[in-house]
């Protein structure tokens, strides 16, 4: 297959739905001999901020000299996003023979009566092949959805971290904090150390489920803690304490938000966690690391006139976090966003964490079958200016006249959004 033909054979595969589980993943994955044994891994699930510690953790093993993979779902514009070496993202054509190689076993499994799997599932199975062709030495893997029946879940790593827990997916992982906290601890196995930034009854679960699978656990706020200590340049620096290793200094993110500084640190506490079997992982390394992560669509900011920023966004927890960061970044000014929602993620929810009634809005409809409609989004919108827009270059155009050379853009509500309008701002 070449990259246009892979993209139809996964576009086939949608019939399947999403249909958690392990079965068919260790199945397709036995016939492949294994791939994802052939390296060790760190596995990182999380309601929000689990894409930018993934790549934060990616980035301090590049910086050790270690062959790292990253594997990452979804992506902004292209397929080919979501699996990355040492920082460089898969090749069309490499995309392609990877899914090519992986469609050969699908084929087998279903001739010998087995179930189909999900067009997830093969992504995954394709990039655990891809990494092992290449050579990494470690691949940081994130979660898909929840963690326990996740597909991503058949490997045992060397770290697992569960970044934070807040209400999601509830149609499959649980209609509370403790079920979804339920299917998160999923990823911890027996004796494997876990980095949790949870809290209250998520903490509990979490808690709970090391103590069971004998998992050495630590948590932000109790065995290790981070203090916001300066902003410059669009770059922010923390202090970074742990009971185990005392004060560790100042850490530099070019990722903006207090909410980095927790994803920083949880990250820093399971980069020197492997450092215990890992030799090549320094406290400088890990400094080094952090300071050279990037992670688009995570507060990016575009500089111009006026300066617009995209942003990922696209449950309440996740808004709540960008609008604290816009108060501090750029405290006391209204915001013009470009706002845009699938049906079935709490826009509602969105809307009253993200938007105030000083900002002024434009509402068009993300690049999805999924996508709610622009005018239904709009109805529940309470702003002093609402207006909708037919496409995302119209809306970007429209929201940066509103604001004038002086104000501030901020596209956000979902990754079916932040993709295109990257790929237009860009331009």
């Amino acid at each position: 297959m070449n990259y246009g033909q892979a993209l139809e054979y996964l576009a086939s595969l949608n019939k399947f739905g999403i249909n958690l589980g392990l079965a068919r993943i260790e199945k397709l994955l036995s016939l492949m001999q294994h791939p994802e044994r052939r390296y060790r891994t760190l596995h990182v699930t999380g309601t929000n901020g689990k894409g930018s510690t993934s790549a934060m953790l990616a980035a301090v093993c590049q910086a050790a000299g270690i062959k790292t993979g990253l594997y990452t779902s979804p992506h902004l514009e292209s397929y080919t996003e979501r699996m990355a070496v040492n920082g460089q993202n898969i090749s069309e054509q490499q995309f392609a023979q990877a899914i090519s190689y992986t469609r050969r076993f699908v084929e087998q499994m279903v001739a010998q009566g087995e179930e189909h799997p999900t067009e997830f599932e093969v992504l995954t199975a394709a990039a655990f092949y891809y990494f092992a062709a290449a050579g990494v030495e470690y691949a940081v893997i994130e979660v898909g959805l929840g963690g326990l029946l996740d597909s991503t879940n058949v490997i045992t790593p060397a770290v697992a971290v569960i970044t934070n827990v807040a209400l999601e997916h509830t149609d499959r992982c649980g209609n509370t904090i403790s079920e979804i906290a339920r299917h998160k601890a999923g990823i911890i196995k027996e004796g494997v150390p876990v980095i949790t930034a949870a809290d209250n009854e998520a903490l509990k679960v979490i808690e709970d489920t090391a103590k069971t699978k004998k998992a050495p656990l630590r948590v932000l706020g109790r065995d290790f803690e981070a203090s916001f200590a300066g902003l410059d340049n669009n770059a922010q620096s923390f202090r970074l304490k742990s009971r185990e290793y005392g004060d560790l200094g100042l850490f530099t993110l070019n990722l903006l938000g207090r909410h980095q500084i927790a994803n920083g640190a949880v990250a820093a506490m399971a980069a020197l966690t492997l450092s215990q079997t890992e030799p090549r992982i320094t406290l400088d390394v890990v400094r080094k690391g952090l300071a050279a992560a990037r992670w688009p669509a995570r507060f990016e900011i575009f500089p111009g006139r006026p300066l617009t920023i995209v942003d990922g966004a696209h449950n309440p927890a996740g808004a709540q976090v960008l609008r604290s960061t816009l108060d501090e970044v750029f405290p006391g000014r209204p915001v013009n966003f470009v706002f845009g929602a699938l049906r079935d993620k709490d826009f509602r929810g969105i809307i009253r964490a993200l938007i105030r009634s000083c900002d002024k809005v434009v509402v068009v409809s993300p690049p999805s079958e999924r996508a709610a409609a622009a005018e239904d989004i709009a109805r529940e919108i309470t702003a002093r200016h609402v207006e909708t827009a037919v496409d995302i270059a119209g809306a970007i155009a429209r929201a940066q006249e509103l604001a004038g050379p002086e104000g501030i853009v901020c596209v956000a509500g979902s990754l079916y959004l932040a993709g295109p309008a990257r790929a237009v701002l860009a331009k």
